[in-house]
Parts: structure tokens; C-alpha cells; sequence
């Protein structure tokens, strides 16, 4: 019987057995959670989906019948609410397992879902419902995030729902969806009907809602197949809020493709030791992750856990310092391979299965993407040299996976696809061996007395000395020189913010690059600035030290 990813995706090869070419075919009415995950469940009842660890120790697992069974009454809970075809549902439920139900039977219904990170504010829900006309918000009574919903939904039409605990006012999904009725018959939905809302922070202006429609998970069996390096039956943990785009990539759409099962580690705060022993106990066979995580494993003694399950690593979000990577797979065995993309896109560039990683390198081109460097007049720049990272259209279409436009603002969908490629605002610079090699976003790269700058370049010099744990690398306004490099460094445990220091990574980063690139100012933090999906933001950083001029 073959695999379901095989039904739509088929990889063209040359002659070495390199894939050139993906050949993906859906039909019109395709709809992931009928066509792949309710198809598994047909075929395959018993087989695990989902597993679910509170950091309590209680333990959830759901079979693909299950999934089909519990959104098949979520559908019916929701439609019984009036949620329907194109009503838009926030969902800020953290890593309940209950996102994975919820979000499936919004797909049944035709309806759009917008997931959230839980650490808005409730004037962001507030602007994020003003802006999607969102039906209701489902929420999970945790923390503060039912009060904060309370306050953005109070004096509009929109349904406040909740997961957990019961909440004054709001309904609870989650007894309406067990009292619901099993028999659910499928909804006509079109591939080409909105199915995501993801709210994304740019360099100005309030957060803009890229719109996915129902082909967007097709994009991502590359995603799981060739760069997570799953396989039918596999186990897979990304670490990300369900509220993030992130958790597209890894924890629903290309793993179930695959026949894999998704494992959800349900935490509030991140204990290194404690996500360890999981990947241990669980038996995890591969896992995504921020450079972050990989930081603080490093302060673990990695040789003390049995990770023999374990045999892909991956990370995205930002760069992967070399150092990190290399001490990792020293300790492990296993080499950290890195991959690039946008909550606007799939996976656009990554080392692939199977490869090794060049040093410094984010990868090659995904055979779904024509990708090319441009430079500031739209020409493709030759290799060596830094231009912006574009997807240029084959015959004019765009792309799967490529979103389908800004909610409402469709003259920023426009601006994005000036000269009929898509820019991703984001600079790299590409070897003869088609290697990417990321510098950052434009408005990250650093311009001081006429050179230019890449952050992550000077970031990755400052994370091999063995004082800082962690750091950011901006442009800091400059009367003579525009601007010149500033760090903000987090110091690892046992090491003083003194000026000797300062000194001394000054120096080490002078007899590692051009002299031009090394830091003028430091400034030791306990803490960066980070994005709603936990990137650390530049942005607010440079914003802070302009605001001072």
C-alpha cells in the first residue's frame, strides 16, 4: 500500500539521484484533514498521530482514528456555534493537545483559522480581531490569556471559547465537542479557499495577516521528508508554540503526510535536562529546534542521556552559530543541519538528508523554489557576492506554499512582489556549489562608514569565545560613521561585565574579521528582546538605541 504522501508527491532525480524537481498534483477540493489525516484513519485506525507530556508527567496518546473521531465532533460542537465556511477562529491554546482536534475540525468546516502566540496582549487579540473579523477565540484558561481575551472580544460579537479549566462567560469547547455527535459529512471546501491566518510582525506598522489557503500543506512533505529526514512511523518534536508558523512546518501538515506521529511536549517554562530526558524516554527520532535550545543543551552533559533514538537534528529561526553546531555533534554525533523560510513560505532553503552540511552554510535551494540573489536594481548577482534572497515564479505562477496575499492589504502584497519575484527582504550571498550563506534582513545588515555588514557573521565570531552565552549583533547610530557595530551579549554563568572584558571580545573578533566588522560598543543584558515566535529581534534593539539620538 503506498505511503499517503505519495498520492500527491512524486521527486524527480537526475542521473547522481539529485532531486531536480518536485511533482506535486491535488485535486481542487483537496483538504488536508479529510484527504490525508480522516484517509490514514480509514486505513489505519490504531496507528499513532499524537503524543502528548505535560511537564505534571500525564501522558496522551491519539490515534489517527481518534483525530478523526474527536474532529469530527469538534465540527460539529463549532458548527452547532455557527462557525461555518470562512468564518475566521483565533486559537491561543499554547501546546494543548487539544489545538490539534480544533484545528483540524476548522479545516472540515471550510472555516480559517488564525493561531496565536499566547503572549499577546489583549490590544493585539483585540487588533487581530478587528482586522480577520474573527467569528471567536478559543482559548486555554491558563495564566492570564482568558482575561486578556475577555478584555479584546468585550463589546463585539465575537465568541470567547475555552479549553481547561472553566472561564465566567466563555463556553467550553471542549464539553460541547464530548457531548457532540460522531457523524460528520464532508463539508465541500477549494483547495484554493482561505484555511490559515498567521499575523506577522514586520520592520514598521502593526503585525500583517499572511493568508494560506488550503494547498499550503502539500509544501511541507519536503519539509518533513528531505530536511527533518522522517520516515513512516517516526517520532517527531519540533520545539514551537502552536500559535507560531513554525508549528506548521513541524508538529502537523508534512509529519502526518508522512505517516509519522507528532510529539507535543506541553511546557511553561524550558529546562534543557528536563526536554532532554524526554527525547530519552520518549525515544525520539528527530527534532527541530532553535539555536537556542541547542545553546542550553550544551550546558547539559549531553554523554549522560541515551539519545540513540535520535537521528536527524534541525534548526531554523535564525543562524546557528558554527561553534554550537560543531560541540553538538561532537557530544552527539549527529550534525545540526540548518533551513530557511518564511511565515509567508515553506521550507526554502536547507541542508537536505542525507548531506553534509558546508560550515556556515544555511543550505541549497528546496527543488520547489527557484531561488536567486538580486541586487538593488533586480539583477542576479554573480557567486560571492550579497544579494537578496527572491523566489522567481516558473511560468509565471506562484509557487505552493508561497501565501496567497496580506489580509486587507493587498498594495504590501504588491510591494513584496515588485519585478515579478517574491522578495524575502532577507540578505545571503551563494557559493559555485549553490550553498546559501545567510547575512541577515536588509534592515538588519549594518552600514558603517560605506561598509556593510552582516550581524549573524559577527554574532557567530562572538558565540566561539567561551564567556558569552548568547548575543545580538545591531547597528548603533553614529554621527561620523552612520552607524557602527554594537553586541548585546548575555554572559554565561561566572563571568564579570567589566571593561577588561569588553576589551578582550573587542580583540577577539578584530583577529577573526576585517577589522571594520568588530564591535565599537558592548553591552552586557540578561535578557534580548525577542519576536512573538521567539526570534531574537534586532529590530526592537535598534529601535531602543535610535529612540535615544
Amino acid at each position: 500500500m503506498p505511503y499517503i504522501y505519495e498520492r500527491f508527491y512524486k521527486e524527480i532525480k537526475d542521473a547522481s539521484g539529485n532531486i531536480t524537481k518536485l511533482d506535486i498534483s491535488y485535486d481542487k477540493n483537496f483538504n488536508f484533514a479529510y484527504d490525508v489525516v480522516d484517509a490514514i484513519a480509514g486505513e489505519s485506525p490504531d496507528k499513532k498521530a499524537l503524543v502528548h507530556r505535560s511537564t505534571s508527567g500525564v501522558r496522551t496518546v491519539l490515534t489517527f482514528g481518534e483525530l478523526k473521531r474527536l474532529s469530527d465532533k469538534a465540527a460539529n460542537a463549532l458548527r452547532n456555534l455557527g462557525i461555518g465556511k470562512g468564518s475566521p477562529v483565533m486559537l491561543l491554546l499554547k501546546r494543548r493537545y487539544e489545538y490539534w482536534v480544533l484545528i483540524l475540525a476548522l479545516h472540515k468546516l471550510g472555516a480559517v483559522a488564525i493561531p496565536t502566540s499566547h503572549m499577546v496582549s489583549s490590544e493585539d487579540i483585540r487588533e487581530r480581531i478587528e482586522v480577520s473579523k474573527a467569528r471567536a477565540v478559543i482559548c486555554v484558561n491558563s495564566e492570564n490569556i482568558c482575561d486578556k481575551v475577555r478584555d479584546a472580544v468585550s463589546g463585539s460579537d465575537t465568541l470567547q471559547l475555552v479549553i481547561g479549566d472553566k472561564y465566567p462567560g466563555a463556553i467550553d469547547i471542549w464539553e460541547l465537542t464530548e457531548n457532540a455527535s460522531s457523524e460528520f459529512e464532508r463539508i465541500p471546501t477549494f483547495v484554493t479557499d482561505d484555511m490559515l491566518y498567521y499575523f506577522t510582525s514586520g520592520t514598521s506598522g502593526s503585525p500583517k495577516a499572511v493568508i494560506h489557503d488550503h494547498s499550503y500543506p502539500l509544501a511541507h512533505i519536503y519539509t518533513a521528508k528531505n530536511w527533518h529526514g522522517m520516515q513512516d512511523g517516526d517520532l517527531h518534536l519540533t520545539v514551537a508554540d502552536s500559535g507560531w508558523a513554525k508549528s506548521a512546518w513541524g508538529k502537523l501538515y508534512g509529519q502526518w503526510f508522512m505517516g509519522a506521529a507528532i510529539m507535543v511536549y506541553d511546557y511553561d517554562n524550558f529546562y534543557a535536562a528536563d526536554m532532554l530526558k524526554l527525547l530519552e524516554e520518549e525515544k525520539v527520532n528527530t527534532f527541530c529546534a532553535p539555536p537556542t535550545i541547542y545553546k542550553y543543551f550544551l550546558l547539559e552533559d549531553l554523554k549522560s542521556y541515551d539519545l540513540s533514538a535520535l537521528k536527524c537534528v534541525t534548526t531554523a529561526g535564525e543562524p546557528m552559530p558554527g561553534e554550537i553546531s560543531d560541540k553538538f555533534t561532537e557530544a552527539v554525533g549527529i550534525q545540526i543541519r540548518e533551513g530557511f523560510g518564511q511565515t509567508e513560505t515553506a521550507l526554502q532553503i536547507c541542508t537536505p538528508v542525507g548531506s553534509t552540511s558546508v560550515k556556515g552554510s544555511i543550505g541549497k535551494a528546496s527543488p520547489l523554489y527557484h531561488i536567486d540573489l538580486i541586487d538593488d536594481t533586480g539583477k542576479s548577482v554573480p557567486c560571492g557576492e550579497e544579494g537578496e534572497i527572491v523566489i522567481v515564479p516558473d511560468n509565471g505562477s506562484i509557487p505552493l506554499g508561497v501565501f496567497k496575499g496580506y489580509l486587507g492589504v493587498s498594495s504590501l502584497y504588491n510591494e513584496v512582489w515588485e519585478g515579478g519575484v517574491y522578495h524575502t527582504r532577507d540578505k545571503a550571498y551563494k557559493d559555485a556549489d549553490g550553498n546559501f550563506f545567510f547575512l541577515g534582513r536588509n534592515d538588519d545588515v549594518i552600514k558603517s562608514s560605506g561598509y556593510r555588514i552582516g550581524p549573524s557573521e559577527v554574532e557567530d565570531i562572538l558565540m566561539k569565545h567561551p564567556a558569552v552565552f548568547e548575543c545580538a549583533v545591531t547597528g548603533y547610530p553614529s554621527g561620523n560613521r552612520g552607524e557602527i557595530v554594537k553586541a548585546s551579549i548575555i554572559l554565561k554563568e561566572g563571568f564579570e561585565e567589566d571593561t577588561k572584558l569588553k576589551t578582550e571580545l573587542q580583540d577577539f573578533v578584530k583577529e577573526r574579521a576585517a577589522i571594520y566588522k568588530y564591535p565599537r560598543r558592548i553591552e552586557f543584558v540578561s535578557d534580548l528582546p525577542r519576536t512573538s515566535n521567539g526570534k531574537i529581534s534586532r529590530a526592537a534593539i535598534r529601535r531602543k538605541d535610535f529612540a535615544k539620538r
